[in-house]
């Protein structure tokens, strides 16, 4: 008669055994591939062939482990990863997987190994079918079992069923029936940790629910990352639909104003700007687009202007550029330059009658964009320099959208001189297109 292993060594081997379920339930979840698949709840034929593409190498190598070295008691989780594949892929995936895991067991004349992990994954697949939301099937954690009283009082008060009570008892039975065939047939048909009917198989069973909870409790907080990563994504596309939604409708009342001046006072003018109206339009219309070359935003620039030297003169408005050539594919926030050339020439040129200047630079410096644009206008008094970011729709607007594309790595500055005129400073992280390599075959 086999003799029972001392507790101390059990436990030991016990505790290895969660430790190993935890580490795999781990790795895998740094693959993005795996995380896409777990956070899809209703998987495809494809992202089920994946999951089980992922989970058997690992649990096979412990089956195999187990077989060449009897102190690794501890890798095989034959039972367990099959039970998990069918919680998660459903009938087919866990005992196509089971049997595939059980495969070098077989080969060791382990006859009964391959029947039970199908039946386990069939088991975990029924188990998914049958939970209406298969959400709750990831509040089966480590310590559910402390549960089963509040259960039972659910239950009997409200006929209302705790579905991840389920898999908690299909991982006792499943346990208790491993034990119960290695005791019925031949030991070698069939592996288990501890294969008596005494007191240490509450602490065996307790190892079980452990190695299958452990890793839906690890995967059940990597989908929470991911969820909360989607919703922060979805929030940060909200503000720039919001901020821009306030830029364009600003810049559309003040160009259409332009428009309907022109057309009393210099009708051939008025219908080159309406031209160049429609490719402003066209730009606004289309489909939103966080960042562009700055070569594409700058021809937006040329029209935007375009329209305003018909509006103030050519005598009135002279537009002068230095645009360093390697800058023009750098990639900057759409819409960015409008706002603040429309600012200079609203509160630095306007008031001002004529000899009115706007100089645009650009310059790339240790990989970094740097934009100037300045005005010869009549600047800002020191009194209203604290407020300008908070009064004017269009800095507090180009402000708010670098702080949520680029987080505190930027620089937005005003310098400016009463009567002389101002000049805004934008520090920007240098993007650049990435071509991807093309073979040649």
């Amino acid at each position: 008669m086999d003799t029972i292993p001392p507790i101390r060594e059990l436990l030991f081997t016990l505790l290895l055994k969660v430790g190993v379920a935890s580490s795999i339930a781990a790795l895998l979840a740094r693959w993005n591939a795996f995380r896409r698949v777990l956070f899809t709840e209703q998987r495809d034929s494809d992202q089920k062939l994946k999951l089980m593409l992922f989970m058997t190498p690992p649990l096979i190598v412990g089956v195999t482990l187990r077989l060449a070295f009897p102190a690794y008691r501890f890798a095989d989780l034959s039972l367990e990863g099959a039970f998990l594949m069918g919680l998660l892929g459903g009938r087919v995936v866990g005992p196509v997987g089971g049997a595939i895991i059980t495969i070098p067991a077989l080969m060791a004349h382990e006859w009964l190994a391959m029947p039970a992990a199908s039946a386990a994954g069939l088991l975990g697949g029924l188990i998914r079918q049958l939970i209406p939301d298969k959400e709750d099937l990831w509040s089966f954690g480590p310590f559910t079992f402390l549960n089963i009283p509040k259960a039972i009082m659910r239950m009997a008060r409200d006929a209302e069923i705790m579905w991840e009570m389920l898999p908690l008892l299909t991982c006792v039975g499943l346990e208790l029936g491993r034990v119960a065939l290695v005791m019925a047939t031949k030991p070698k048909w069939l592996f288990a940790i501890d294969p008596h009917w005494n007191w240490v198989l509450c602490v065996v069973v307790l190892g079980t629910l452990m190695s299958v909870a452990a890793p839906l409790k690890i995967w059940n907080n990597t989908r929470i990352e991911m969820n909360l990563e989607r919703h922060q994504q979805l929030l940060l596309r909200a503000r720039m639909d919001a901020l821009s939604s306030q830029i364009n409708p600003h810049f559309l009342f003040n160009t259409l104003n332009t428009v309907s001046a022109l057309i009393r006072i210099d009708p051939d003018s008025a219908r080159g700007v309406v031209l160049k109206l429609s490719n402003i339009l066209r730009r606004l219309l289309r489909k939103h687009e966080t960042f562009v070359p700055l070569r594409e935003e700058l021809s937006f620039i040329d029209d935007y202007l375009d329209i305003e030297v018909a509006r103030f003169g050519r005598d009135n408005l002279d537009i002068v550029k230095e645009i360093g050539a390697e800058t023009l594919e750098i990639f900057i926030p759409s819409m960015l330059l409008q706002p603040v050339v429309e600012n200079s020439l609203k509160h630095g040129l306007a008031p001002r009658l004529e000899g009115g200047k706007i100089h645009l630079r650009t310059s790339n410096r240790d990989g970094r964009l740097l934009i100037e644009i300045q005005d010869n206008g009549v600047g800002i008094s020191e009194e209203k320099m604290p407020h300008v970011y908070v009064e004017g729709i269009g800095l507090s607007n180009v402000r708010e959208r670098l702080r949520v594309l680029y987080g505190d790595d930027f620089r937005l500055d005003i310098e400016s001189h009463e009567g002389q005129g101002t000049i805004i400073r934008i520090d920007v992280p240098e993007l650049v297109p990435v071509i991807p390599e093309v073979s040649v075959i």
